[in-house]
């Protein structure tokens, strides 16, 4: 069962990450990115890693996402232009992406002969949690109040330039 749950997850992400590239609209390129950071998130947990799996959730899928579809508001961005630039890049980018997938499969296979135990870093959660929740407590509500910061100031410009005072 953890076997396909893996697989679907994987193809949920690589689909979503697939579709975050080929995507004209902006603001549906950043939805497609949520989709591939909480099936990021699924993999995590999928190894034991609770903590991560969750910061994964809160942090990117849910602040820094956030902030992504409010500057794509504020930009006003629309569909993407296509330019001459573009056909010479898939001519250059397709052979690019054909090295750059074989040195991956490369590295895997050769990372695979050194497969660390799951359990040690699952054991890992509980400490590197308390650590942050007690040593470093300041520095991680800090990074919460600068993001709602970051979140004020792009309603405030969006406000701005639209006459609305």
């Amino acid at each position: 069962m953890t076997m396909i749950l893996f697989f679907a997850l994987a193809a949920i992400a690589v689909g979503g990450a697939v579709s975050l590239i080929l995507q004209k609209e902006p603001i549906h390129s950043a939805l497609s990115l949520i989709v591939v950071m909480i099936a990021l998130a699924g993999l995590y947990l999928l190894l034991g890693a609770e903590f991560v799996s969750a910061v994964q959730v809160i942090v990117y899928a849910g602040a820094i996402m956030v902030l992504f579809v409010f500057v794509i508001m504020l930009l006003n961005a629309g569909e993407e232009e296509r330019t001459n630039f573009s056909r010479m890049a898939t001519y250059i980018g397709l052979p690019l992406a054909v090295i750059f997938a074989a040195g991956l499969v490369y590295w895997a296979a050769r990372a695979a002969q050194n497969v660390p135990d799951a359990a040690a870093a699952a054991s890992f959660t509980r400490p590197l949690a308390m650590m942050l929740f007690s040593d470093y407590v300041f520095p991680f509500e800090l990074s919460s109040i600068l993001i709602l910061i970051a979140i004020l100031g792009a309603v405030v410009l969006t406000r701005r330039e639209s006459g609305q005072e």
